[in-house]
């Protein structure tokens, strides 16, 4: 692991610029190569095979830019592909962004009665069901498919009736079974962070997975000598969509922090 490679970290749009957001925060002195495939936006509605195969196209992209390790920056992959890009490309390491979710929520729920909100692939999948259950058997579960929540991140409306609505609609349910941990399972939604807890309450605890990943990554990094040792912020920032629209929706998000970006084609 070259110290001075960049962090490729990848998404299936704006989500993972949640997780971007925190590298920049815990990591400052690291710069990444960001990749949201806006072009097959949204993920949930994907099938396993299309999963896999966008996973492959992205990880291969980002190896060739030469980074020493790569994010996957979405709930919907992590569950679906990650093991598989494990296997596959044994020379790079991946770091998901489930198994830090997990780990968060159990160390501050208190009645073992947690949430998940996710996309439709990742509850599908039950990959945070059945860690949760084999961290902590007596762990009480409820989950809940949120289709309408990505397309909203990703037309930058995170506030307002629609979003209201959505949320109502899909909380509800959580308060009724009175959980006390809510893990937001998708790197979309804690753009939604104002709307959710105005719904769920201020006596749940809200987990975003991003901050417990960054702390990994970083582990991880000193592990293999990897960390930077001088700022850079040369970050790059590529899509399989359009860039125009992503930038606007993203400079809501980052601010002035992210200046360009760039139409890649995998």
């Amino acid at each position: 692991m070259h110290k001075e490679s960049p962090i490729g970290v990848f998404d299936s749009g704006v989500g993972g610029l949640s997780v971007a957001r925190e590298i920049f925060r815990q990591l400052p002195q690291e710069r990444i190569i960001y990749f949201g495939d806006t072009a097959h936006v949204p993920y949930g509605s994907r099938s396993i095979e299309e999963l896999t195969l966008f996973g492959d196209q992205i990880s291969e992209f980002l190896m060739a830019k030469g980074v020493k390790a790569i994010v996957v920056a979405c709930n919907t992959s992590s569950s679906v592909s990650l093991d598989h890009l494990l296997e596959k490309y044994p020379s790079i390491p991946f770091i998901g962004v489930i198994e830090p979710g997990i780990t968060a929520a159990l160390e501050v729920t208190k009645n073992s009665k947690i949430g998940v909100i996710a996309t439709q692939a990742t509850i599908n999948s039950e990959a945070h069901k059945k860690l949760l259950l084999t961290r902590k058997p007596d762990i009480e579960v409820y989950t809940m498919a949120c289709p309408k929540f990505v397309p909203l991140v990703e037309k930058g409306e995170t506030e307002g009736p629609e979003a209201k609505k959505a949320a109502l609609e899909y909380l509800t349910p959580f308060k009724e079974a009175g959980i006390d941990t809510l893990i937001l399972g998708c790197t979309h939604y804690p753009f939604l962070i104002d709307v959710i807890r105005e719904v769920i309450g201020p006596e749940v605890n809200i987990v975003d997975p991003a901050l417990e990943t960054v702390r990994q990554t970083k582990e991880l990094l000193q592990k293999n000598q990897g960390l930077r040792d001088e700022n850079n912020s040369n970050n790059e920032y590529f899509v399989s969509g359009n860039p125009e629209s992503f930038l606007v929706t993203a400079k809501k998000f980052m601010g002035d922090a992210l200046q360009e970006v760039k139409k890649a084609t995998l």
